[in-house]
């Protein structure tokens, strides 16, 4: 039988961090987090991270690996997960993989194999020159021309999706947008059950606004000046996250700390909606809106009833 493993994803503020502990008490699992942002040390309010006196005793895996000038990308992830999720079986536990980073998910579900190519390099640096000297709308015009399809999907903010789609061209031949679909008709090596929590968009972005005032309440623009003066530079891919990019401008002076807000929080609305048209296309996934149960406690028994019928839980496992 294939080894059981449970995704808990959806778009970002959704609440996904909450039911997984709960899950995780439930089914005696361990999490795996699927955050690209979450492995960086020392990003942590930007990254609404989950700090070890909020675990409830509950291991967690893939956060606070690196510093925010190491590379990390979709094979390491996959690597890295792979391997604790192995770990987690041995010791007669349940993998729960949390988080929104779609790709990730896939590329592990679907034991998604990547080559040499994909770890970027000559090609990669010239696509980012490009972007500094010509802008973003130039690359995503390039990414209209090889890949519309993927191109109709991701916005021309988005730099590193749009690199990546033309890499993957360039090394490949191949669209990236076809590459996706052939992923999606493989068959996954897991028993998994991929739950994907939301919310209506009203309500959403509204805990998306809030979210973003408490963090900037919590200290975020310090946290972000903080490694700008460790030399953590905007050409970084950790610093492109949303909630760090949109300093620059507040730190050398063009922008106001309201006017940063208002930025990280348009970002985040428009990411958000993304996450969700990237979950709708992906197969094999169990949507839960919110609204349509009266608590959490509600859903986390749809959840446990869901993995019993699936075989992923066995009944003698539910605590």
């Amino acid at each position: 039988m294939s080894k059981p493993m449970v995704i808990i994803t959806g778009p970002t503020a959704a609440g996904k961090t909450d039911l997984s502990l709960r899950l995780a008490k439930a089914i005696g699992g361990e999490i795996i987090s699927a955050d690209s942002m979450q492995v960086y040390r020392g990003m942590d309010i930007g990254t609404a991270k989950i700090l070890p006196d909020q675990m409830m005793g509950i291991p967690h895996h893939l956060i606070d690996i690196m510093d925010p000038d190491q590379p990390f990308n979709v094979m390491i992830f996959r690597r890295l997960a792979m391997k604790a999720a192995e770990d987690i079986l041995s010791r007669g536990h349940i993998p729960i993989v949390t988080g929104g980073t779609g790709f990730y998910i896939q590329a592990l579900l679907y034991d998604v194999e990547f080559s040499d190519q994909d770890a970027g390099g000559q090609y990669r640096a010239q696509l980012n020159e490009l972007c500094r000297e010509k802008g973003q709308e130039y690359l995503h015009d390039m990414l209209k021309v090889c890949d519309p399809e993927y191109a109709a999907g991701v916005h021309a903010n988005n730099v590193k999706r749009v690199i990546r789609a033309l890499e993957f061209y360039h090394e490949t031949g191949q669209k990236l947008s076809d590459h996706n679909r052939q992923m999606r008709a493989k068959t996954s090596p897991w028993n998994f059950a991929c739950f994907v929590l939301y919310h209506d968009r009203e309500i959403l972005y509204d805990r998306i606004n809030r979210r973003v005032d408490r963090m900037m309440k919590e200290g975020l623009a310090e946290e972000v000046s903080a490694l700008y003066k460790k030399g953590y530079g905007r050409d970084l891919t950790s610093m492109q996250g949303i909630g760090y990019k949109e300093f620059f401008d507040y730190l050398d002076g063009s922008a106001t700390l309201e006017e940063t807000a208002d930025r990280i929080k348009k970002n985040t609305r428009h990411f958000a909606k993304r996450q969700m048209t990237w979950f709708r296309r992906e197969k094999e996934t169990i949507p839960i809106r919110k609204e349509d149960y009266r608590d959490e406690d509600a859903i986390l028994e749809y959840m446990r009833k869901t993995l019993t019928e699936k075989n992923i839980v066995l009944p003698s496992q539910l605590i």
